[in-house]
């Protein structure tokens, strides 16, 4: 036998040690993954509701004063609409005070895919 090469044998106690380890990894990855596909349903949700609050307020002006809103600002305004300018950018174009405005919400953040025409 020689006495200058080292033959180490993997013991019982490190193979528990690299499993338990390789255990939490995953557990980690499994985590921040699931807290991602919540991100982006939450994402999802409040671009509906913003989109459900925008008809509602458009529907009330039209059904109170007889003509649709001129601005996004009127609607501010006037019926209360809140969101949060940060997250969405909404595009509300009026064509005319007896024709639906041509509405449009879109995500400010690259991560949220897609856009909400409301016609």
């Amino acid at each position: 036998m020689n006495r200058f090469t080292n033959h180490k044998k993997i013991t019982l106690s490190q193979i528990w040690q690299i499993l338990s380890f390789a255990f939490v990894i995953g557990f980690v990855i499994f985590f921040i993954s699931g807290i991602n596909t919540v991100d982006d349903s939450t994402a999802s949700e409040q671009a509906k509701s913003l989109e459900s609050a925008v008809r509602r307020s458009v529907a009330q002006c039209y059904a109170v004063e007889g003509t649709y809103p001129p601005s996004l600002d009127y609607l501010k305004d006037h019926y209360g609409l809140i969101y949060d300018a940060d997250r969405f950018y909404i595009d509300y174009t009026a064509i005319g005070s007896n024709i639906m405005p041509d509405i449009t919400i879109l995500p400010r953040s690259e991560s949220e895919i897609g856009f909400i025409s409301i016609n």
